[in-house]
């Protein structure tokens, strides 16, 4: 499967967009749409250069293929798109790793459609040790669209 609309528009609203390197909440360079590396696999740094917002979409469009393939792989059960985009989003913001280990993974797998995997979702809204409220809608928005 590919990241549809629905999945673009949720990572880029969470994301937001940057032309300048910054520092996320715990403090990794990024740039455009949530951008740590480019496709050249050379980490963002904050001495990089600005970026136009067309440039960050080609870059988040690009990235996405990597998390759309462990999100593909991943996920052992059939699934529908808004699941497929707000896995996405969820793995985009948190990673492959993180999304493996997951109890929200495990349950999945055992049933895509089990009721229970909303509060799974809102169990990841911590960045450094934090609570973010950014992350608590963000976790509340993946979730509507999973189950919508």
């Amino acid at each position: 499967m590919k990241t549809q609309k629905k999945g673009l528009d949720l990572i880029k609203k969470y994301e937001g967009f940057y032309s300048k390197p910054y520092r996320d909440p715990i403090g990794i360079p990024t740039i455009g749409y949530g951008a740590t590396y480019y496709p050249n696999k050379k980490k963002v740094t904050m001495q990089d250069k600005p970026i136009t917002e067309k440039e960050a979409f080609s870059l988040l469009v690009d990235m996405l293929r990597v998390y759309e393939d462990q999100v593909n792989r991943l996920v052992k059960k059939v699934i529908n798109q808004n699941q497929f985009d707000a896995l996405v989003s969820f793995t985009y913001n948190l990673g492959a790793t993180n999304l493996s280990k997951s109890t929200l993974l495990k349950k999945i797998n055992l049933n895509p459609n089990d009721p229970t995997i909303q509060q799974e979702f809102e169990k990841w809204i911590n960045a450094g040790g934090k609570r973010l409220n950014g992350l608590v809608k963000r976790r509340k928005d993946e979730a509507f669209l999973y189950f919508s």
